[in-house]
């Protein structure tokens, strides 16, 4: 009986190190994936201050947990289950339709660059500045522009766990899904509360407070460009990347060997690891570019062709 007892406890302790070993796995691996979608997250982090220009304080933390939330949504009950199932009947389809929101990513980019260089197109006033009644079509129009996204990071995430077990792929993104979203909400709401911060020190605090904030709301403006800028190179380089990695593992294997031989070309010198990590960057960013350019041209194409258009008319 003791002896059966010792084997019991014995069998309890090995069950107790492998789920903890597996936890470890789970979270190593959602860490993995969370990296690689990284600069879809710069992206979001950069556009969603853009809904609460304009709204009084008080509101702006409200609206931002309320997409935040609706994010969380689109995350756990609409993509997850339906990556998941694609993951286990259809993992060749999750290639494909990263590849697709990749060129999403890179007509986004494309489309962004040549909206700031066109000279007659008239700032766009944020929904939330229109007053109280526009709150509500605010962060439904956040949430879908999320779930664009969302569904980017995660199935980016699916991509480098496609190899796991069922229950340990969920695991994973559902641990991807709540940290990627706290970050960026997170960071978020820290972004756009900073000129309050910086308003009350020059305000209130003393001489040296007063200068740091005064710097603070100074710097917002700044910052906000800056995050919109890298966004835009953000989703560039992640666009492309994505395309040729698809386009290789799907048989197409020219257009992504050209970029390894620029990076063999420049990893043997000084800094080489970084030299080679900056040339897939740039070469991705610049596959990313043209793909975005060529969208946008048959997009602007396709909608002056149709009836009610300007150039239709």
């Amino acid at each position: 009986m003791a002896g059966g007892l010792v084997g019991l406890l014995d069998d309890v302790a090995a069950l107790a190190k492998l789920a903890a070993a597996s936890i470890d796995d789970v979270g190593a691996a959602a860490g993995r994936a969370s990296l690689k979608a990284a600069g879809v997250v710069v992206d979001d982090t950069a556009v969603t201050p853009t809904y609460v220009q304009g709204l009084a304080a008080e509101r702006e933390l409200p609206i931002i947990k309320k997409i935040a939330v609706g994010s969380l949504r689109n995350k756990l009950l609409f993509i997850l289950p339906v990556a998941i199932v694609l993951s286990s009947v259809a993992p060749t389809l999750v290639e494909v339709i990263l590849m697709a929101g990749g060129t999403f990513l890179c007509y986004e980019g494309a489309h962004k660059i040549l909206h700031a260089f066109d000279s007659h197109h008239e700032e766009e006033v944020p929904a939330a500045a229109k007053g109280a009644d526009a709150e509500a079509s605010t962060v439904a129009g956040a949430i879908r522009t999320d779930f664009i996204l969302s569904a980017e990071i995660m199935v980016i995430a699916l991509k480098e766990v496609l190899d796991e077990p069922l229950l340990s792929r969920v695991a994973i993104l559902v641990i991807v899904a709540l940290v990627i979203t706290l970050i960026v909400y997170g960071v978020v709401a820290a972004i756009v509360k900073m000129d309050d911060v910086g308003l009350a020190l020059a305000q209130r605090g003393a001489p040296r407070a007063q200068r740091f904030g005064r710097f603070l709301v100074r710097a917002m403006p700044v910052l906000l460009a800056w995050l919109s800028r890298i966004g835009i190179a953000a989703m560039l380089w992640v666009g492309g990347h994505i395309v040729l990695v698809g386009s290789d593992e799907l048989g197409w294997h020219w257009p992504y060997g050209l970029v390894h031989d620029l990076e063999h070309a420049v990893e043997g010198g000084p800094g080489g690891p970084v030299l080679a990590w900056l040339a897939n960057t740039a070469a991705s960013a610049v596959v990313g570019l043209v793909i975005g350019l060529v969208v946008a041209t048959v997009v602007d194409l396709v909608m002056s062709r149709r009836p009610g258009s300007p150039a239709h008319a």
